[in-house]
């Protein structure tokens, strides 16, 4: 264990916020510690809703008279400066709202008599363990808990030097009863967001059999040298030293997304429960040692990349002293880095569903924001790291997602808009959920925008671009990319000039002053519409090219679209223009930087491509100020390193670090106007928790040390001042290569490559205005000329600040 970084709580959680995530991508355990052992558990296959709701949704809209006439009555009464009435036209088109990711209840494991022993909890974030020691009666107990992906099941592993007694007890705030040792769960076929404080009840269960049993089970076997007394959903054990506990779960929408040639629609309730207990039993009949073993060689099978910013990494270190309260910014960013990387291993996993925006960890009922995919930057962010950290397992999940979005969002584009492809919004769940949410009264600036699923295929060429594998693209990345690529061909309509635009158009979650003097967020062709499909379109081509479809005849209609697509604007002031008109903001602060899409995650706004409009971009990034909440701070973070100002992003990295005093169960004001920061288990606060912020940290803290945008690898982009020394390994960059480097005295120390696509080729390598061209061997790895890198033989990005 000397080896492995591991993070310390010196007391038991009292509170949700101060306990330890552990998850397997699909089971999730928040562990409070201590004499009680409370575990609160989540599956990621638990939402409310069914499978139908999303075309039984689109059914009703259409009913009301959404469609593509009423699409051509908005576009009319926009060209005409008709705002008020283009906004109650288009808010026909809204359905009601995605569903909720939900908890599925707790896992009481209680030690008779005993005592947390400092430090209470310690949680290894390379092997996914955590470990607690008990004081009883004349010895101590060591409890281990972990999540194992192999196995399928929560894992809790009790030895002691003397015999000791213990109880369990398992229960849900869902509709359940005992079965056995375990629970059959009855999950809501409806839920409301919590905002929609009308609904009664807000969460509905199915009153009578439908197409869909919501159903879930959880399922504990146990193996003990002692005494076991069973009960319904309880059990004793007394006279024991050690003491082995397998849960596991299942859902009905488990076997609905693996989606085996249908077996879902006739999966019963007994199949649910028989794949719950077989887990469980299957884990009881093994030696603690071997299921250990399996799981640390899995978590370790998936973890690339390390981080030591700063020279230190391994030991234990205590969450109060050593991380929350300490001046050490290179240990924080350190932590911050590894935290992420290890949360989304945990969270996303090949086989379940995606991140959501709490992960797979949630004890609330009615989550802030359903706890669901918000596809206007959160659920994006939740990947950005994926590829950089070589976390291509945890991608998977992304991806079957945008598959299903693929198919229930090309009904969407066809009836609601008249338009080939598929289409999604701002929302979305495990059903898929493509249409706009708001249920007709939800707020244009977060409720319409049509650029969801286009920027969910960005995330998805990441995955391509950073690994290279051709077959993948070829399968699955390109079919919904092209399906993205046609929705946008006729999204786009041509103005007055002739300029294709689009209409109508949000800036997400913004809005400025209108017409006739009061807010609204529908115009003309936001600047992340251009940046977006531009770079689609342009990543589309790259596609055809690379699996050699010239005679495509979508080639020839990007072609045209791009040479007319309509430019972004520079206001006035020198700052990009998040509007095709220059308009008075609402909120000059807004914490989304969506018109710097271009800039960062994609790289369609760079100096080399047109310096006055970054600097207008950058300009932009000056004027929206500081950070706000973790996943705005995350953002803004990589922006900065995109530019290469790495001293303003370690100052956002650690105003996002510090930790939060406030009521981390209160929701704060969107504004911005009361930050964030970190939980005491260093989860991201809005408050609530999200986390994006967790999850964006380690791609923002990456883009500092490595980028690969323009066909450049460059070292050291954006270091901060006051990062003196470290190292980094295993970090991606683009065309499919892992970089290792580490650096002294704020200078590149020493850097290799190595290729994942295969193929010797050669790379242009900057560093500090120095470039050198690399040859990258097929096999093994090459070391890059530092000495090459100092002669200032090119030019690297450097600090662009506003005038």
């Amino acid at each position: 264990m000397s080896d492995t970084l591991r993070l310390s709580w010196s007391a038991p959680a009292d509170r949700w916020e101060e306990a330890a995530p552990l998850g397997n991508g699909r089971i999730g355990a928040m562990v409070f510690g201590g004499a009680t052992g409370r575990y609160a558990l989540n599956d990621a296959t638990v939402w409310s809703g069914t499978p139908d709701g999303p075309p039984a949704a689109l059914r009703d809209v259409l009913a009301g008279g959404a469609g593509p006439e009423r699409l051509a009555e908005i576009r009319a009464a926009l060209d005409a400066g008709d705002v008020r009435t283009a906004e109650a036209l288009l808010m026909s088109f809204e359905g009601p709202y995605s569903q909720e990711f939900l908890p599925l209840g707790d896992l009481a494991v209680e030690v008779a008599g005993a005592t947390a022993v400092t430090p209470a909890r310690i949680l290894d974030l390379d092997e996914a363990v955590l470990t607690e020691t008990l004081q009883v009666p004349g010895g101590t107990v060591r409890r281990r808990s972990w999540v194992s992906a192999p196995a399928q099941a929560l894992i809790v592993e009790l030895t002691a030097d003397v015999e000791f007694a213990a109880s369990l007890s398992l229960s849900t705030p869902l509709r359940g009863t005992a079965n056995g040792l375990g629970l059959d769960i009855e999950i809501p076929v409806d839920g409301a967001p919590l905002h929609e404080t009308s609904v009664e009840p807000p969460l509905r269960y199915a009153e009578a059999d439908t197409d869909f049993d919501a159903f879930a089970a959880v399922a504990v076997a146990l193996d003990t040298d002692g005494f076991v007394d069973a009960a319904p959903a309880r059990a004793a054990v007394h006279g024991a030293r050690r003491l082995l506990i397998a849960l596991s779960t299942s859902s009905r929408a488990e076997f609905w997304w693996a989606d085996a040639d249908g077996e879902w629609r006739t999966a019963s309730r007994e199949a649910v429960r028989d794949r719950a207990i077989q887990r469980a039993d299957a884990a009881a009949h093994r030696a603690p040692s071997a299921l250990l073993a399996e799981h640390i060689a899995d978590r370790r099978r998936h973890a690339r990349a390390r981080f030591a910013i700063g020279g230190r990494r391994e030991g234990t270190w205590d969450i109060d002293r050593d991380i929350l309260h300490t001046g050490d910014a290179q240990l924080k960013a350190t932590i911050a880095a590894e935290f992420g990387a290890y949360l989304l291993a945990s969270s996303s996993r090949a086989g379940g569903p995606p991140a959501n925006l709490q992960g797979i960890w949630n004890d609330q009922l009615r989550p802030a924001w359903s706890s669901n995919y918000t596809i206007n930057i959160n659920t994006q962010m939740n990947y950005w790291a994926a590829p950089v950290l070589g976390l291509d397992d945890a991608s998977e999940p992304l991806l079957a997602l945008v598959e299903r979005l693929a198919r229930t969002g090309a009904d969407v584009a066809r009836e609601l808009y008249g338009a080939r492809g598929w289409v999604a919004h701002h929302n979305s769940d495990v059903w898929g959920w493509s249409l706009p949410v708001g249920g007709g009264h939800g707020a244009p600036s977060w409720a319409i925008w049509m650029m969801g699923g286009v920027w969910l295929t960005h995330n998805l060429w990441d995955a391509y671009e950073f690994g290279g594998d051709l077959e993948l693209l070829r399968s699955r990345i390109w079919p919904v990319m092209r399906g993205a690529v046609e929705f946008c061909l006729d999204w786009l309509v041509p103005g007055p000039d002739g300029m294709l635009r689009t209409s109508p158009s949000t800036a997400p979650e913004n809005s400025f002053i209108g017409p006739d003097g009061g807010s609204t967020a529908i115009g003309l062709t936001a600047a992340s519409d251009v940046f977006l499909i531009q770079a689609l379109f342009e990543r589309a081509l790259t596609a055809i090219d690379a699996l050699g479809a010239d005679d495509d005849p979508l080639t020839a209609e990007i072609d045209r679209a791009l040479a007319a697509l309509a430019p972004v604007g520079i206001r006035s002031d020198g700052r990009l223009s998040e509007w095709s008109a220059e308009v008075v903001e609402v909120e000059p602060l807004h914490r989304h930087l969506s018109p710097l899409v271009g800039m960062y995650p994609l790289d369609t706004l760079t100096p080399d491509r047109d310096p006055e409009l970054f600097e207008a971009g950058v300009r932009l990034l000056h004027a929206r100020g500081s950070g706000a909440m973790g996943w705005s701070w995350a953002w803004k973070i990589a922006l900065r390193a995109r530019i290469g100002d790495g001293d303003a992003a370690a100052a956002l990295l650690d105003e996002a670090l510090a930790p939060f005093d406030g009521d981390a169960t209160r929701h704060g004001p969107v504004d911005g106007s009361e930050w964030g920061g970190l939980l005491p288990n260093l989860f991201s606060t809005h408050p609530p928790f999200q986390i994006d912020g967790n999850l964006g940290f380690p791609a923002g803290i990456a883009e500092m040390l490595v980028q690969s945008h323009d066909g450049v690898v460059r070292l050291l982009p954006a270091l901060p001042s006051t990062w003196t020394d470290g190292d980094a390994q295993g970090l991606g960059a683009r065309t499919g290569l892992v970089v290792d480097l580490a650096w002294r005295d704020g200078a590149l120390a020493s850097a290799t490559l190595r290729s994942i696509r295969g193929g010797e080729r050669d790379v242009i390598v900057d560093c500090a205005g120095g470039r050198a061209v690399v040859r990258v061997p097929a096999d093994g790895t090459v070391d890059v000329p530092v000495d090459a890198l100092t002669d200032a033989a090119g030019l690297a990005i450097g600090v662009l600040r506003a005038r």
